[in-house]
């Protein structure tokens, strides 16, 4: 049952995302870590970002990833190490792994994720590397190898990867500096600016995730924080409008560079774009309205994806169990096989 032990990994900022092949599915856990008095390892994972915001001095908890690429290798490692103990149940059994990479990346950042896995004592008998966007493709449905001109949007925690896909390859690609971080920010801000009231970072992203029902039922966000002038906590109704409007500029950010990439593309790959429209994808990109106004801004029906968290994670189980696309995955140069 050797060749079952396989692995396919989407590593956000945020979440990371780990396909398991014998169990066939997906874990999707906070890309987090705690550590104590700087080198005993506290938690991780979803238990880490239950304590993050709350922690002592002594407890530091971070996000080992940064705009999509690795920052903190030792952390990653540990982390990788532990989830994927967990997946076979405390035991490291040698196993193949598929890891997704951004594709507008340095070569050198490119070759961390590879040595990330590689020295993440997993006992990893084969790496192989799959560009996000294709994952993407596979993971929304779309046939990769063989359609022509399809452009995937995968808004992330702190990025957003725009690029044009054709016959199994990236065309065009581009990562932008945007995303749920910055969504959060900008309502952090503007209920600052507002309500002299200061809010942390989960009770904004709290307040971005429920903003689409809170719409529809005629509600404001309920949020706690601290008031600037007296210091004291307090409770405020922060209207949905306000957040909506503190949303739009980087909304407008989003749709330039999809419309730049547009321009750039090839003709031939225009037309067949302009029948399937775009596809909307990735962990931040359900946040209310941004799908319209990608529609409205750029002419084209928007394809929203059903599970936009573990598209990539889901394109890398089709890789992992279909043979017709285990091309699209390759491995790095002087490396591996």
């Amino acid at each position: 049952m050797m060749a079952n032990n396989v692995f396919g990994i989407d590593l956000g900022t945020n979440n990371i995302k780990i396909y398991s092949r014998s169990e066939d599915n997906i874990i999707v856990e906070k890309n987090m870590i705690a550590i104590e008095n700087k080198n005993t390892l506290f938690a991780y994972g979803d238990s880490a970002f239950e304590m993050y915001e709350k922690a002592p001095g002594t407890i530091h908890i971070s996000y080992p990833l940064s705009n999509g690429v690795i920052a903190d290798i030792k952390n990653m490692q540990t982390l990788i190490h532990y989830f994927v103990s967990d997946l076979q149940n405390g035991s490291i059994k040698p196993a193949d792994f598929y890891i997704a990479v951004p594709t507008d990346v340095t070569e050198v950042e490119r070759r961390a994720f590879y040595d990330l896995v590689k020295d993440a004592n997993v006992k990893a008998k084969h790496i192989m590397v799959v560009e996000k966007s294709v994952a993407d493709g596979l993971g929304l449905d779309i046939d990769v190898k063989n359609s022509q001109g399809v452009i995937v949007v995968n808004v992330g925690y702190e990025t957003t990867e725009i690029s044009i896909l054709s016959l199994g390859g990236i065309v065009l690609s581009k990562l932008i500096k945007v995303g749920g971080m910055k969504f959060d920010e900008a309502i952090r801000t503007a209920v600052r600016k507002e309500f002299s009231l200061v809010i942390g970072g989960k009770t904004a992203e709290t307040v971005k995730i429920a903003l689409h029902d809170l719409e529809a039922e005629k509600k404001g966000a309920l949020v706690y924080g601290r008031d600037i002038v007296t210091g004291l906590p307090v409770e405020r109704e922060i209207p949905t409008k306000l957040v909506d409007d503190c949303l739009e500029e980087h909304f407008r950010t989003i749709i330039d560079q999809v419309k730049v990439i547009l321009e750039r593309t090839p003709p031939e790959l225009a037309a067949d774009i302009y029948r399937h429209g775009i596809y909307l994808t990735g962990g931040a990109s359900c946040v209310n309205h941004l799908a319209e106004r990608l529609a409205n801004g750029t002419g084209l029906k928007v394809n929203v994806a059903e599970n936009p968290l573990t598209s990539v994670a889901a394109g890398l189980a089709r890789i992992i169990k279909d043979d017709n696309y285990k091309s699209v995955a390759y491995a790095i140069e002087g490396m591996g096989k």
